[in-house]
């Protein structure tokens, strides 16, 4: 009985380690996402202009100290992030565009995969993120 539990106990640590691993991560973030698109900050700002949704995956702490005009703040580390909670506030359809602290932030290509799993169908990933945005004098809230 001994073996067993600890058994569970491997396997469950193995389980919550292979879920968070891709937002974890260390070194730079994916480059792209299979069914997103990489955007730079002037696609970005065309696609802010057009009505686009952001969503803002950073830490609490980051998102009041700027952030995309309008932009949704979901942590994509939370139970928050889920396909009932994104639909209540976008269209499956609709452009979506996750970002995050740049190329060693993990979360904003987590959210990307996440929504293109959930089934979003015009989704943005903007890889180089708030920073970019912010170096490149767009406006901030």
């Amino acid at each position: 009985m001994a073996f067993k539990h600890k058994l569970v106990t491997v396997i469950g640590g193995m389980l919550v380690l292979a879920s968070s691993a891709p937002i974890a991560g260390k070194g730079p973030s994916a480059e792209s996402i299979e069914g997103a698109k990489t955007i730079t900050a002037p696609e970005a700002k065309a696609l802010w202009k057009q009505g686009a949704t952001f969503i803002d995956t950073r830490k609490t702490s980051d998102w009041e100290a700027g952030r995309v005009p309008g932009a949704l703040h979901l942590n994509v580390k939370k139970l928050e992030f889920n396909k009932a909670t994104i639909l209540s506030k976008i269209a499956i359809n609709d452009p979506v565009i996750s970002y995050c602290n740049a190329e060693k932030c993990h979360r904003a290509s987590a959210a990307a995969k996440k929504l293109v799993g959930f089934g979003f169908t015009n989704v943005y990933y903007f890889r180089k993120g708030f920073p970019a945005w912010k170096n490149a004098s767009y406006p901030y809230e």
